[in-house]
């Protein structure tokens, strides 16, 4: 489950999950910046074998990591949003600190 969140945060940019799991996962993609930061054979091999998706290594090598590359940690943050409705769950979003990502409505929007 961590190995798919954090495939997701590198492939979005955001995730929107539950407070418990955005903690949980936090300290997993601040070792596999630190392993893309690296950027040598062997880091790109440990995170082939952790995340199993072969695009999400390319954008954590390619993107994440040079976005990151001036900041020593804390590549994440954390914003909470509140209950989910269904079931009170605190939510929250995880998004990485130094990649800009397109919110709002009509962001998508291709059309014009």
């Amino acid at each position: 489950m961590m190995a798919n969140l954090a495939c997701s945060l590198i492939k979005e940019k955001r995730v929107r999950t539950t407070v418990a799991k955005a903690k949980a996962l936090r300290p997993v993609v601040e070792k596999l910046v630190t392993l893309g930061k690296r950027g040598d054979v062997h880091a790109r091999r440990v995170a082939v074998s952790f995340l199993r998706q072969k695009e999400a290594v390319s954008a954590l090598f390619e993107e994440v990591a040079k976005a990151c590359a001036d900041r020593q940690g804390g590549y994440c943050r954390i914003t909470k949003l509140g209950p989910r409705p269904s079931d009170a769950a605190p939510m929250a979003y995880i998004e990485w600190v130094d990649l800009a990502v397109a919110v709002g409505v009509g962001a998508d929007d291709d059309d014009e």
